[in-house]
């Protein structure tokens, strides 16, 4: 375009001075760099609203992505915070299976006529063990509750046996009894409220979108009635 309107220029006849060419030649470059609008070329009005909508939208999509993560990775805190709390327990449920037996075997010496409650506390001990074992919740409560009730007739029969209770080996597993039963129930109090938070939250929006994705689920409460609490401290039947 240049080339062009300069060779126009030095070849029209009434430019003949060498200094009109000049002016002309100035002139027309000066009209060169005006901006596109001067020749009739407008820029597009929207053009400008798309760029601003693609990088709104594009921040939105990052920020969504970020915010999914931090739902994921606070789920799986939860999820593990249940997982632990449960460990706590297992090591403690563990810790009484092992003293179980050497409580009976004691007991046995001085108890021979209550063989039938000392077979329902090794029957009871069992069922605990397996619902550990499988990590079954449900069937948990129901075995504490066998155990708990038989260790209370165990030790309420004891009292008819004084030299029992004399025993050494029986004041020692009579008190190591009680504060795992204490402990089992701390450790129980804390499991449930990390079942409670984990439940709470895969049930709160947007959380439920990112716990049904990737299988979060229910965690179940371990739950002692009354009567499997009533039992429970041990040391006062001999007080």
């Amino acid at each position: 375009m240049v080339i062009v309107t300069v060779y126009s220029l030095y070849s029209m006849p009434n430019l003949t001075s060498g200094a009109n060419q000049l002016t002309s030649i100035n002139c027309m470059l000066e009209c060169i760099c005006l901006p596109t609008s001067a020749y009739g070329i407008a820029q597009q009005p929207g053009e400008n609203k798309v760029d601003i909508f693609s990088i709104v939208l594009l921040g939105l999509i990052i920020a969504t992505i970020v915010y999914a993560i931090i739902i994921y990775n606070n789920l799986v805190a939860l999820k593990h915070n249940v997982s632990r709390a449960w460990s706590n327990i297992d090591v403690l449920l563990k810790q009484r299976h092992d003293e179980l037996p050497k409580l009976v075997e004691t007991c046995k010496q001085y108890m021979g006529y209550e063989q039938e409650t000392l077979q329902q506390v090794m029957e009871a001990r069992a069922a605990v063990s397996n619902a550990r074992e499988q990590e079954d919740i449900g069937a948990l409560g129901p075995a504490e509750t066998q155990l708990r009730l038989g260790l209370g007739k165990l030790f309420a029969l004891a009292e008819a046996y004084p030299d029992l209770k004399a025993n050494d080996t029986f004041k020692h597993l009579q008190g190591r009894i009680s504060e795992l039963e204490n402990s089992i129930a701390d450790r129980r109090e804390f499991y449930n409220e990390s079942v409670n938070l984990n439940n709470i939250r895969i049930e709160q929006f947007p959380d439920v979108i990112i716990a049904r994705m990737f299988a979060f689920g229910p965690k179940q409460l371990l739950v002692f009635s009354e009567e499997e609490t009533a039992d429970v401290d041990v040391t006062a039947l001999f007080s």
